[in-house]
């Protein structure tokens, strides 16, 4: 049941991914479906009696389930079809990936009760930047397509054509960084709690560590510049994307290495 699930969940978001905009109702429709099904296997999978399952592709699918909600709820008030487009292939995706790499079972005995609720606070930091980098990279190709006034056809230029303003998206941009640095700031303290109570020091000096708070650094100057120097543009798209490609690497790159690479379970 659970593998029929999965195989819907990926076919319905790829159905919503090329469906034309003007079929509103039944985007939102096929999307909520998707949603739903992708949902209840990431909750056959991650959960479990006494353990949890974790993996890059746990991971990386929980993520863009997350931002698939954030992108439904954001489509009900603006137009961002753009979004959809580059959003439903990626959850599609992750879907696939979740069913091929199933990760390893961690055992909750004996571990830290603040471990669930540090990887919970984790996934929604990394879903909320995960949307935020969708939403850079529309930015950044809807930018590109004020300047060169391209005639070029095809769905991704007339999802572009429909999206609110750049002053529309940025704000929205930077409400979800917001939100997203917010999280990642208790992410990361409750990393720092749970590494005290499991390994007696406030803080294990790893990949993950180091890479979470330099993604932490990225997105606070990014927001302390918009404050206080009123920084936009391709220097606010630049810094999201880097703080996402570097918190990308805290975890889900480097847990890809280990699963996929070296073979290698939990760390």
């Amino acid at each position: 049941m659970q593998t029929y699930f999965l195989i819907a969940a990926a076919l319905l978001y790829v159905v919503c991914a090329v469906l034309p905009a003007r079929q509103a109702t039944l985007i939102a429709a096929v999307t909520g479906l998707a949603w739903v099904l992708h949902g209840i296997t990431l909750s056959f999978d991650v959960m479990e009696p006494g353990s949890l399952r974790i993996g890059f592709a746990t991971m990386a699918s929980s993520a863009l389930w997350i931002s698939v909600g954030a992108y439904w709820l954001e489509n009900r008030n603006f137009q961002l079809d753009g979004l959809r487009r580059m959003v439903m292939p990626c959850a599609a995706i992750s879907v696939a990936l979740e069913a091929l790499f199933p990760g390893a079972l961690v055992s909750l005995e004996g571990r830290s009760g603040m471990l669930p609720w540090h990887i919970a606070i984790a996934t929604l930091a990394y879903s909320t930047l995960t949307i935020a980098a969708f939403h850079a990279v529309l930015m950044a190709l809807q930018e590109s397509r004020l300047h060169t006034r391209s005639e070029r056809a095809g769905f991704l230029w007339a999802a572009l054509d429909q999206l609110p303003a750049l002053l529309t998206m940025e704000k929205l941009l930077f409400r979800m960084i917001g939100l997203g640095f917010l999280l990642l700031s208790l992410t990361v303290l409750s990393g720092v709690v749970f590494s005290e109570e499991l390994f007696g020091r406030a803080l294990k000096w790893d990949h993950k560590s180091v890479f979470t708070l330099l993604s932490w650094l990225l997105f606070a100057s990014l927001l302390a510049g918009r404050h206080f120097r009123g920084w936009r543009g391709k220097t606010a798209l630049s810094f999201t994307l880097a703080g996402f490609a570097t918190l990308l690497l805290a975890y889900v790159g480097s847990r890809f290495v280990m699963e996929v690479v070296l073979h290698r379970g939990f760390a």
